[in-house]
């Protein structure tokens, strides 16, 4: 299946390191063994959005293909619509799944922020305490819906992935930091020329002083420089913050993405 979808393309990079890409014609089945409650890392992506009767069928692919309760206690589905076509998803919702609209943004250059932060430094994360400290930071910010337990399980998987991803040359994360003490950090893996953020996060305590934005103008230089990618591709909550912040450092928005997820 020949993806359209900047984000899902992108979204493969990592499932393509270390997990599952299996091909089955309409629909793509993607598996991460290593972390099994990381729900968009464990899901069905279909070359197109939901008809009438694919909250049956694609239900009964999900168990097929990924597994269920107990084992599996997540749904997720993607599908290939640059556009953001829903489709039939309200079928979906009906049943308690919840519909995420997402705006896809890109850039190939990029401005400093309106406020730059000049007192933090940006670089890759170097010790195993650098790496503690963005786990932590991950895990503190973490939404209201996660427990703390169930995040760090998914947390620290998912972080295994992208410090073995930078060992092996595939990208970096960076850290934004005051002294020692990490107060923002986001990931930024590639594939060709692409880039693709990952978890753009900023510490409870040290919000609203323009570190995410330097941090996201410093990283974004990084590797459109020393990285030598030509793209980098964001994903963020249609209409939220985060948009805004990545838009006034020079993203703008390209394609949308669309999913259900239910847990």
């Amino acid at each position: 299946m020949i993806l359209r979808s900047l984000a899902y393309r992108t979204d493969l990079i990592f499932p393509a390191f270390d997990g599952e890409i299996i091909d089955r014609g309409r629909y793509l089945v993607i598996r991460t063994p290593s972390n099994p409650t990381f729900y968009w890392g464990n899901f069905l992506l279909f070359e197109g959005p939901p008809a009438p009767g694919d909250d049956e069928r694609w239900l009964r692919l999900f168990v097929e293909e990924i597994g269920a309760p107990p084992l599996v206690r997540h749904q997720t589905f993607g599908w290939d619509s640059p556009e953001g076509d829903a489709g039939a998803a309200q079928a979906f919702a009906d049943r308690g799944f919840q519909l995420i609209h997402s705006s896809v943004l890109t850039a190939s250059d990029v401005a400093a922020p309106p406020h730059e932060a000049t007192a933090v430094v940006v670089r890759p994360l170097e010790s195993d305490d650098d790496w503690r400290q963005a786990i932590e930071n991950q895990i503190r910010c973490r939404g209201p819906e996660h427990d703390e337990a169930g995040y760090r399980l998914f947390k620290e998987a998912q972080m295994k992935r992208y410090r073995a991803m930078e060992q092996a040359g595939r990208g970096a994360w960076f850290g934004a930091f005051l002294d020692r003490t990490l107060v923002a950090d986001l990931g930024i893996y590639h594939s060709e020329n692409l880039g693709r953020f990952q978890s753009v996060e900023t510490h409870p305590d040290y919000r609203r002083r323009g570190y995410a934005g330097s941090l996201v103008y410093q990283a974004s230089r990084h590797a459109l420089g020393q990285m030598g990618l030509g793209t980098l591709v964001l994903v963020a909550d249609a209409g939220s913050p985060a948009e805004s912040l990545y838009r006034s450092v020079g993203f703008l928005p390209t394609e949308r993405q669309v999913g259900l997820e239910r847990w």
